[in-house]
């Protein structure tokens, strides 16, 4: 049988009192509930940790040789449950979001500041990729939760919706397209054409609707870059498509956007998280955040 937490708190207590009217005080047993506690933690060890004399106890080498261990675990003890309250009271934790570099950028700079104001001893970690990235991420356990598009069906992953973003035809100031309201999707194969690469779910949407309006673009170039797509067309090289909320992340100098038409395109924008693992209450407080975010957001379209 292995020694109990108060066989260990009654051995320290004596140990160090070496009395045992006192140590019974500190730790609120009586003294025959003491002597009881230590005989049997001397039988489970196999020998007397005290040496007992008519004035006093003392320890015996074993003992001498025993206390600090026992009171180091003790403290490990103390500590772990400690740090198990402050996880589940949220003063202390770690989360990990994998996220669009869209959301990265439009929806998680001012959550970092309310995460900071609410809970200032719980870590961030932020990963900004590609959609089948943030999805394998979550996936793997490699991320609490994804800021993404709806992922391809699967049995491990949930989606919740938060918002809905839509598509703008991005062009260098002063070109034609810009004299209109809004730009129809089959206006955009007459004109050279900067594409997002292939492995965003930004590009999927693009190649699918203009295939679906039976045209093709002119890829001129193609990039890995949100950013980098919007300061090849403000230099004039051609002209892009991007999601509207990617303008909070690249400079709108040289550009100007508008909205696709005929089809109008919704781009549904949530949280991923595996469907059979609980969040941490650290987690848990970041997706009340983001749910937060996500309700602000809807306000202001």
């Amino acid at each position: 049988m292995n020694p109990s937490i108060k066989q260990l708190q009654a051995f320290v207590a004596v140990a160090q009192a070496r009395s045992l009217a006192e140590a019974g005080e500190r730790v609120h047993l009586s003294q025959p509930a003491l002597s009881i506690a230590i005989r049997k933690l001397e039988s489970t060890v196999g020998g007397p940790l005290f040496a007992r004399t008519s004035r006093q106890l003392s320890l015996t080498p074993e003992g001498e040789t025993f206390l600090p261990v026992a009171s180091r675990l003790l403290n490990d003890w103390a500590e772990a449950f400690e740090d198990l309250g402050e996880l589940f009271s949220k003063q202390r934790g770690k989360v990990t979001i994998a996220a669009l570099p869209t959301l990265a950028a439009g929806l998680l700079p001012g959550l970092v500041a309310t995460l900071r104001d609410r809970y200032p001893r719980i870590n961030l970690a932020l990963h900004d990729a590609l959609g089948e990235e943030v999805d394998q991420m979550v996936r793997e356990g490699r991320a609490d939760m994804g800021l993404t598009v709806p992922p391809a069906a699967t049995d491990l992953l949930s989606f919740e919706p938060l918002l809905e973003d839509h598509y703008v035809a991005v062009c260098p100031v002063g070109h034609p397209l810009l004299e209109q309201a809004t730009v129809a999707w089959a206006q955009l194969a007459d004109w050279p054409f900067i594409g997002i690469s292939r492995l965003s779910s930004s590009r999927r949407d693009i190649d699918r609707t203009v295939g679906q309006v039976g045209q093709t673009l002119d890829i001129v170039c193609e990039v890995s870059q949100i950013a980098t797509v919007g300061r090849i067309v403000a230099s004039g090289a051609g002209i892009g498509v991007l999601p509207a909320l990617s303008f909070r992340q690249i400079s709108s100098r040289g550009l100007g956007h508008r909205p696709l038409v005929e089809p109008t395109v919704a781009r549904r924008l949530g949280v991923i998280l595996r469907r059979r693992d609980p969040l941490s209450a650290a987690a848990s407080a970041m997706l009340e955040l983001v749910r937060e975010a996500g309700e602000l957001e809807r306000s202001a379209g």
